[in-house]
């Protein structure tokens, strides 16, 4: 899933998503209740097409409105959502699932509008490839028949793995097993739709409006104001209604200018919860017993190079050389490189965080080191041990958690060193100066930019490297980052205005996206994938820069490991073998995840859904409130107990 830097993959939302929850109906001792549900937000939804969106921006409202076949509970376990049960059968290879009965489509205001029927997840997959869902590419391969009406070599939807089986049960139809399918199910685009509803909305369909969508999951879009509020209130015919303990759930927009003010406004008991900022003045009045820290997620957000920058709204350079001469030392590996291992990561995060939290959301790779295992072991053992074996270049990179494991200045400056020889022979000239865009309200970011700025200006020194910080206000901004729709529209030479989220349990989730061919996330490294382009000199020119940096060879390795499909130590295994050499390029560099930073909170821990994939760890069903703020010592002993039961879940899977 597609996240911004604002979110935190994802800062631009300041919700604090591993710790939501709700319960009772009461008050609280300073007139906070316990059933409303009150924080901010600080990006515009932009859409409302759940079959369409992939932007965590739309699917974290999105998934309180509509309900997935399965969902989560609050260990990370897929439960039946709008199925009460499922089979699979065919070797693994097709799922049938019986509805619940009765359970209703309903407006914007509560009234019945229809009853979920079977037919509505055909609706609902013909109208994301018509409408080109930003989210095919979880399940175009997967499902049988459907690359080929998508790509228009058959147009009878009937030759599609998609089908209605007696009156009351829809079945999928794979083209090899995946025992993480299930897991793919928390995305809209596996999601129903009213087809009677589509025909009626037309164009107007999707559009960020109350009365935009039909509804079938815990909670009604209210209202919705541009840059001022966005308001659920509790669905009265949700078929898991006894789940609802938040009523109403309120956030108001904030454009981040001014972070010490959360916790003055948790104070007050206007907020449930509030983030709090060691490195700022307020977090002197913070009540340090109250603060609690999350644990890091399977979110990755990073620095992206923009491989064939285009675009130079966002920009400082004054000439054709100086445009030519970075995109030089970009497509250069050693360059890139020089670029990561000079960048303290630490120090940067500690913008946020503040010392005592520097390192607690770190990450090194992309794929978080504990996402899957293989023979008994993390995935990250076996991507770090084939990274070491790339080259010397890599041997002191560790790959744990909670470490910067890629700041080192005797190796930026021996890689910097070998790449200004080559990019010298081109008749580069430097300094090189890398545009970096930044909202211009946003505080924390600027002051992680101007971190980065400092770290890699001392390391590579200031007449090799020059970071240009580029303040822009946040339509321009999101327009050049985050909201690019191609590689075309992506305004910066490097960025941390993106990240990733896990769509499904399978390594292939993270690896997929940067694929030259096909990649959902090429935008961020300033392409556009070769599916998508009709000209010939725009599919030359991509492809030139994608074999300039190794990503043809990178989508070779990851195609091998999706090849294996029987054996899944071997598959994870190669796919630890492609992340390596992802991570040897350079384009990327991880930096940290959600989670791993001080709130103070009202929402009792661990009772909202839990998903290591796809929106559902942003529903509010589940969770419960409490009057007074949730205690360190209150935190830490749900976290213990919380994680024991995860281990005990997935040691009785395992057997």
């Amino acid at each position: 899933m597609k996240m911004n830097k604002k979110r935190g993959a994802v800062v631009v939302a300041l919700t604090l998503a591993t710790l939501l929850a709700a319960c009772g109906n009461k008050a609280s001792s300073n007139g906070t209740s316990t059933s409303t549900y009150n924080y901010v937000y600080s990006t515009d939804p932009d859409n409302f097409d759940y079959s369409v969106t992939s932007r965590a921006t739309n699917s974290d409202h999105l998934a309180n409105f509509e309900e997935p076949l399965m969902t989560t509970n609050k260990y990370g376990e897929i439960v039946p959502g709008l199925a009460s049960s499922y089979k699979v059968t065919n070797g693994g290879k097709t799922y049938t699932y019986t509805l619940r009965k009765g359970v209703k489509w309903v407006d914007s205001q509560g009234n019945t509008y229809a009853t979920v029927k079977p037919q509505d997840f055909i609706t609902g997959m013909k109208h994301a490839v018509e409408a080109k869902s930003e989210t095919l590419y979880i399940v175009q391969n997967s499902i049988v028949g459907l690359d080929d009406y998508v790509n228009g070599k058959t147009k009878d939807f009937k030759k599609v793995g998609i089908k209605v089986v007696g009156n009351n049960k829809i079945q999928y139809t794979l083209n090899e097993a995946e025992p993480f399918w299930n897991s793919k199910l928390q995305y809209g685009i596996l999601e129903p739709v009213n087809a009677k509803f589509l025909a009626e909305k037309g164009k107007s369909y999707g559009q960020p409006k109350a009365n935009g969508i039909l509804y079938d999951g815990p909670y009604l879009l209210k209202n919705f104001t541009s840059k001022s509020v966005i308001e659920y209130t509790a669905n009265p015919k949700y078929w898991n209604k006894k789940d609802v303990h938040i009523t109403d759930v309120k956030e108001t927009y904030n454009d981040g200018s001014n972070p010490d003010a959360l916790y003055k406004s948790f104070q007050k008991g206007d907020f449930s919860q509030a983030r709090v900022y060691p490195n700022l003045p307020g977090y002197k009045d913070v009540n340090k017993k109250d603060i609690v820290w999350g644990p890091q997620d399977a979110s990755t957000y990073n620095m992206t190079f923009n491989l064939d920058r285009k675009s130079y709204n966002m920009t400082d350079k004054k000439t054709d050389k100086e445009k030519a001469d970075t995109k030089k030392a970009v497509l250069n590996k050693d360059f890139r490189l020089a670029i990561q291992f000079a960048f303290d990561k630490t120090a940067y995060n500690a913008q946020s965080t503040g010392a005592a939290g520097a390192t607690k959301s770190l990450r090194n790779s992309f794929i978080p080191p504990t996402f899957v295992q293989a023979d008994g072991k993390n995935i990250g053992t076996f991507t770090q041990s084939d990274l070491h074996a790339l080259g010397s270049e890599y041997k002191d990179m560790d790959l744990t958690d909670a470490q910067d494991g890629t700041y080192n200045k005797a190796a930026a400056k021996a890689e910097f060193a070998k790449a200004k020889k080559a990019l010298q022979a081109e008749g580069v000239s430097f300094p090189i100066k890398l545009d970096l865009p930044e909202e211009e309200k946003q505080a924390l970011q600027l002051n992680q930019a101007k971190s980065f700025k400092n770290s890699v200006e001392s390391v590579l020194g200031k007449d090799n490297v020059q970071i240009d910080i580029i303040q822009a206000a946040e339509d321009k901004y999101l327009a050049g980052t985050y909201q690019a729709a191609t590689g075309a529209q992506s305004d910066f030479d490097i960025s941390n205005a993106s990240g990733w989220s896990p769509d499904y349990l399978d390594p292939s989730t993270y690896l997929d996206i940067y694929k030259p061919s096909s990649g959902a996330l090429l935008n961020t490294l300033g392409l556009t994938p070769a599916s998508a382009l009709t000209s010939a000199a725009d599919k030359a020119d991509y492809a030139a820069a994608a074999k300039a940096a190794g990503l043809d060879q990178y989508e070779k390795l990851v195609n091998q490991a999706e090849a294996i499909t029987t054996d899944t130590n071997a598959r994870n295994k190669a796919f630890a073998k492609a992340e390596a050499y992802l991570l040897s390029t350079g384009v990327q560099i991880p930096i940290n995840s959600l989670g791993g930073t001080p709130s103070v909170t009202k929402v009792v821990p661990f009772t909202g859904k839990k998903s290591w994939t796809g929106a559902g760890s942003s529903r509010f069903d589940g969770t419960k409130l409490q009057a007074k703020p949730v205690t360190t010592a209150q935190f830490n002993k749900a976290l213990k107990a919380w994680t024991a039961k995860r281990a005990e879940i997935a040691k009785e899977q395992d057997k």
